[in-house]
């Protein structure tokens, strides 16, 4: 792995741990894909450091436990929205 990689990984591992934000807003912030981002945090970061994947692999199962509710949340305010105009 190239260090550009190793130090990207790294900084978005850093980030959502600061931040507990998801894989598509990390994925923005960095200017990379979804797919970049989720592979970074679940497979190259255990090749890195294997006590922060840790760390990410309890955030991301978080966010998979409520990604319905969220999902729910975003459509209840898409149709207030849509219902308000």
């Amino acid at each position: 792995m190239n260090k550009r990689i190793i130090q990207r990984v790294l900084e978005e591992s850093e980030y959502m741990l600061k931040t507990n934000q998801t894989i598509r807003q990390i994925a923005k912030k960095f200017n990379v894909s979804k797919s970049t981002v989720h592979k970074d945090l679940k497979e190259r970061l255990i090749q890195i450091d294997v006590n922060k994947y840790k760390q990410i692999k309890q955030i991301l199962q978080f966010h998979t436990e409520i990604r319905h509710i969220r999902g729910g949340e975003s459509t209840k305010l898409k149709f207030m929205v849509k219902n308000a105009n």
